[in-house]
């Protein structure tokens, strides 16, 4: 039997309704659903919450309800299984959440036909210095100051040659999806989300070189904290681990990759119009 998993926004009842529509179209198709159990609870289905660890094995799809922070949470939930994502877009116009709400049905219906096509989106990886995995990121890795009002001191080498030391709030390390996000507030370029290569910016550097790197996908950055202040992790906006003096991270490409699902009647390009206001002349 076919499996379902549904991601919903906390934060927005109007999300419910909509959710409430996939559960009829999953119940008059004979597909089986589940949900974490904070989501299930929270719009009054707790049959069908399961553990976050139980939650992507054996999903054939999930279903994201929200904008593109909850695409980054289903994201996190789902990639280690490689399920492919389906965003239903109740928020802002995003990057991530494709679907209008009033095509639900429609594109439940398409993606059981196999009409939909999968984009696959590069992720980034985070090592310690033992080689462990901190976890992976859609968006950004980023190491930034674990104190307010101090900046962060980083050693910075790319591949196996030292670059420079970064005296900043934090460094951002992005995926192209990602270079629309936190990357570009902070003064990183625009990349075409289906382009390949680790995007580093500075965040409120304190020195004179402040520029963004774009660097070949196969570039490793090795990261080491200097000084006598800690840094912190963070992956998508979720705390990865906090850095000592001393400590070192490796950031890189994932071998794993996100499956989004999307119509291909959506043009990267013009979302980025309207989202900036653009205007022909």
């Amino acid at each position: 039997m076919t499996n379902i998993g549904i991601v919903l926004h906390h934060h927005r009842p109007e999300i419910y309704a909509l959710v409430e529509r996939a559960l009829n179209w999953c119940k008059d198709c004979g597909v089986r659903v589940r949900m974490v159990n904070v989501d299930a609870e929270l719009i009054g289905h707790p049959e069908f919450g399961v553990l976050e660890n139980e939650f992507a094995d054996g999903l054939d799809l999930c279903v994201s309800f929200g904008g593109d922070g909850t695409m980054l949470r289903a994201t996190h939930l789902v990639v280690s299984h490689q399920v492919p994502l389906l965003g239903i877009n109740a928020g802002d116009l995003g990057y991530l959440a494709e679907i209008d709400p009033d095509q639900l049905e429609l594109a439940l219906s398409r993606w059981r036909a196999g009409e939909l096509l999968v984009e696959e989106r590069m992720m980034i990886e985070v090592l310690n210095g033992k080689g462990e995995s901190l976890g992976v990121a859609l968006n950004e890795a980023v190491i930034e100051r674990a104190e307010s009002g101090h900046m962060v001191s980083l050693v910075a080498s790319i591949g196996d040659r030292r670059f420079t030391t970064y005296k900043a709030d934090g460094l951002i390390v992005a995926s192209p999806t990602g270079s629309t996000a936190y990357s570009l507030s902070a003064g990183g370029p625009v990349v075409e989300p289906d382009f390949q290569a680790l995007i580093v910016v500075p965040v409120a550097a304190h020195m004179m070189f402040n520029r963004p790197l774009i660097l070949a996908p196969s570039t490793e950055v090795r990261l080491e904290v200097e000084g006598y202040r800690s840094a912190m992790v963070t992956l998508d906006g979720r705390s990865g681990a906090i850095l000592e003096p001393g400590d070192e991270v490796v950031v890189r490409r994932a071998d794993m990759k996100t499956r989004l699902l999307v119509t291909g009647s959506r043009d990267f390009h013009a979302v980025l119009k309207e989202k900036f206001g653009l205007t022909d002349r």
